[in-house]
């Protein structure tokens, strides 16, 4: 391993990726300190102390721990995710869309494009609804005031402050992926994750009978037990596959044979990685987003009370939501027909199975079958974790759908990074020119 990250360096292309990836990280992690005008953002840390376990804990977790610090990336990336959640649904239903999607990087840009303008408009709205939540907390007794003064100049500054800062951080994320390591949104994400699991151990320890808390060594021991079975099973499930056989026939071109050789289509039990649990709590967030621009209605509280995470609504929810964007997103990155019909081209059969159609309704059914497997491994992981924050009032960044992110977002990115070093005939991370991080069958 030690020989795989000294080949690093010895690929200008590769070293130039991972130094642009890092320095526009650091960037991120700075402006999430930069607070919006108007606002004690003292008070609200404290407020979010005792906050923590509810929707506020969880935002805030995505967001990197900026909400807490009230900064002008508050919002995170979660407008760009639903924006780019609510075009992806579109292509299904409507025609036009559909359209932009087949025609390949001009329909690409044009998307991109609509994606961005509904990126600035979720902002708008999620940034007002946040300006009227801080206002709100002025009002309630026994607490500082957190808005300096409040009223229409305020909402303005701090709706375009963070929609200011969102759309500098979907800039940020584009150019990761553009010029970087892997998908720069996850990346992003994922770094805010990993900069508040720290905080989030030593106030677990805290927590402990050795510190004067409530839990126990016992408990302690098994809440660590429980991390690491959830480190395995998550490593274990983002690496397996389903193997399908190939033959390619055999083809006599003057005296010499081409073809007729065996190798496998590798189908992944999780093939929409961390997409799912992004997107189900992108679109669960955004409810409890909107109810804040209505502090005094009924309905609204009602709403926002329900869908606190570990509440019964807010799981079922959530699972179902998980399940539906691991089939949806499978189906959108993944075509059964392209698949079959790209075999057949180039001479490519499975065995037992009639080359085109046929061929199509196999790979189709056996994608679908092993995608009821990814989706149950998702939901069970998200969702387990969050029973053992509730009973022991752990933090988030120890549940199921923070380790989720960091571990498959950690593996896409050494994939991306082993294979840079393979397809330059260096050694893998392994010490051998074979990828460590494989598939299982």
């Amino acid at each position: 391993m030690a020989g795989g990250f000294q080949n690093i360096g010895k690929i200008p292309e590769l070293r130039r990726r991972l130094l642009f990836t890092l320095v526009l990280l650091g960037v991120y992690r700075i402006g999430t300190f930069v607070t919006v005008p108007g606002v004690d953002r003292n008070v609200i840390a404290s407020y979010m102390q005792s906050a923590q376990m509810g929707f506020l804990g969880l935002f805030n977790m995505f967001s990197g721990g900026a909400l807490a610090q009230l900064s002008v990336m508050a919002l995170g990336v979660m407008p760009y995710i639903s924006a780019s959640i609510i075009f992806q649904l579109l292509g299904v239903v409507v025609p036009a869309i559909e359209r932009l999607q087949k025609e390949g990087e001009q329909g690409r840009k044009k998307i991109t494009q609509y994606t961005r303008y509904a990126t600035v408009a979720l902002c708008v709205i999620q940034g007002l609804g946040l300006s009227f939540w801080l206002e709100s907390l002025n009002s309630q007794a026994g607490t500082a005031n957190v808005v300096y003064n409040s009223g229409f100049l305020f909402r303005l500054t701090t709706v375009m402050a963070m929609t200011t800062g969102s759309m500098f951080l979907m800039w940020l994320g584009e150019q990761i992926t553009e010029r970087g390591i892997g998908n720069g949104m996850s990346l992003i994400i994922m770094t805010g994750i990993v900069d508040g699991i720290p905080r989030a151990f030593l106030q677990t320890m805290s927590m402990s009978s050795f510190e004067g808390g409530k839990l126990e060594p016992v408990s302690l021991l098994a809440l660590l037990a429980v991390i690491l079975v959830t480190l395995a099973v998550i490593v274990f499930f983002e690496t397996s596959q389903r193997r399908i056989p190939v033959q390619y026939a055999k083809k006599v071109v003057g005296r010499k044979v081409y073809g007729g050789q065996n190798t496998f289509l590798p189908l992944k039990v999780n093939s929409s990685g961390v997409i799912p649990p992004i997107f189900a709590s992108s679109v669960l967030l955004f409810p409890s987003t909107i109810a804040n621009l209505f502090p005094d209605s009924r309905a609204f509280g009602l709403i926002q009370n329900s869908l606190v995470p570990g509440n019964t609504l807010y799981v079922v929810l959530y699972v179902a939501l998980i399940v539906f964007f691991c089939f949806f997103y499978t189906a959108v990155t993944f075509n059964p027909i392209d698949v079959a019909d790209n075999l057949k081209k180039y001479g490519g059969f499975i065995p037992g199975i009639r080359a085109g159609k046929k061929t199509a309704e196999y790979i189709d059914r056996v994608l679908s079958r092993i995608t009821v497997g990814g989706a149950i491994y998702i939901s069970a992981v998200c969702v387990l974790p969050m029973f053992l924050q509730k009973e022991f009032s752990i933090s988030f960044y120890f549940g199921g759908t923070s380790i989720l992110i960091v571990v498959g977002v950690a593996l896409d990115t050494v994939q991306q990074i082993e294979s840079y070093l393979l397809t330059r005939s260096y050694d893998g991370f392994s010490g051998t020119k074979i990828p460590r991080i494989r598939g299982r069958r």
